[in-house]
């Protein structure tokens, strides 16, 4: 069943003075440190070639300490990338890297057959203590280290959505989905409890009680779908407080769960960890009703409340912190401000709410953005995959 769309009922081009919002800033002026590429890039780059020091499209990024491991889903040469410190100065080398047989290797699982040290468009990344997670997403699984690696190439230890680490086909290669499968897993995050993985094909969000230790174990709880067999966008109906369109980063904000509900132009919000399947959120921002998906409520103009194709997501202390990834922006609400469909308060990317562009369509420097779809915070670092500039760049909390 196709699922209806309702979009805002006066869509507007101009930007009344009234809706133009004061921002704060989210971050300090300068990034801490750029890596993949120049803090500055060239107005005319060349191609990307893979070595040590660059980044293709990447996706995601995530920091274990405030002085490291710093770990990147370098998406476009299938690699996961890792420094053991963060870096004090731009552009430097990784130290290891996952998915390929050197540095300057690239293609999908290294251009031969999939194993547990292989990769095929990696866009999610996560701690979970000791434990490493990454969302694999084109072999539709997520695999899982005990011990974060510190070395080329080494092997995972777990593999979910398949049942084992030479599998790849989406849902195991059945018409329906499952406990035990995924199709195009694209987020995960670990709360310190359960682990959640936003299962972006399926249109839903599996979590599991603890980290898993077995080889394709099955979900405790599905979100988005009634049960784990449906598969179908927004469940199969209309668009509501429980359904899901295109899933993507998660995170954990005071202990409310947060998922970028990217499909939907969308932050779903539940007040606590949800313990039944299917179960509504309780508050959404980007949207002022759960039937409306539109992006940015069908404005062509952003405003301080919308979104457009929101990616990324992350928690840093009174902050949420949302990648508005088709925007070229990051918003951020604060937890005093958490209402249904209510406007944000910090912006990061563009000069005002009501502005929009990549590199606010000029020639990139060192805070504007193209296309984020990745934001983690680690206590007041903050750091962003800015896919479409080729580079992760790390700041520092200023609000």
């Amino acid at each position: 069943m196709t699922a209806v769309q309702y979009v805002s009922p006066r869509p507007a081009l101009r930007v009344d003075e009234d809706e133009a919002r004061t921002e704060q800033a989210i971050f300090a002026v300068d990034p801490l440190v750029v890596l993949g590429n120049d803090r500055v890039p060239p107005l005319i780059q060349s191609p990307v070639t893979p070595d040590a020091a660059s980044c293709f499209g990447p996706r995601d990024a995530a920091l274990g300490t405030p002085d490291g491991p710093l770990l990147v889903c370098d998406t476009g040469h299938h690699r996961l990338l890792g420094w053991k410190t963060l870096p004090v100065e731009d552009r430097v080398p990784a130290d290891w890297q996952i998915g390929q047989y050197g540095f300057g290797m690239e293609g999908r699982n290294g251009r031969s057959e999939v194993g547990p040290a292989t990769l095929n468009v990696p866009t999610g990344v996560c701690f979970a203590g000791s434990s490493l997670v990454v969302g694999d997403a084109w072999n539709h699984r997520v695999l899982i280290w005990h011990n974060v690696p510190d070395g080329d190439n080494q092997p995972a230890d777990v593999v979910l959505g398949q049942r084992d680490f030479q599998a790849n086909e989406p849902n195991r290669g059945r018409e329906e989905a499952g406990a035990e499968t995924l199709n195009w897993p694209y987020g995960v995050h670990f709360d310190g409890h359960r682990l959640y993985v936003s299962d972006s094909g399926n249109r839903r969000v599996l979590v599991w009680n603890g980290l898993p230790t077995q080889n394709g174990a099955p979900a405790d709880l599905v979100l988005g779908q009634r049960d784990f067999a449906h598969k179908d966008e927004n469940a199969g109906g209309e668009p509501h407080s429980a359904s899901m369109r295109w899933p993507h980063s998660l995170a954990t904000w005071r202990d409310r769960l947060c998922v970028a509900d990217a499909g939907n132009n969308r932050i779903m919000i539940w007040s606590g960890p949800p313990e039944r399947n299917g179960v509504s959120c309780d508050t959404i921002l980007g949207q002022t009703s759960p039937h409306e998906v539109d992006h940015n409520r069908s404005l062509y103009w952003p405003r301080a409340g919308t979104l457009n194709m929101p990616y990324g997501i992350a928690a840093a202390g009174d902050w949420l912190l949302v990648a508005d990834t088709a925007n070229s922006r990051v918003l951020g609400w604060h937890v005093d401000d958490l209402v249904d469909g209510g406007p944000a308060r910090a912006l990061f990317g563009q000069r005002r709410f009501t502005d929009k562009g990549d590199n606010r369509w000029q020639a990139p420097v060192a805070d504007s953005l193209c296309w984020p779809y990745g934001i983690n915070a680690c206590g007041d670092f903050v750091v962003v995959a800015d896919s479409g500039n080729n580079r992760v760049s790390v700041w520092k909390v200023a609000t």
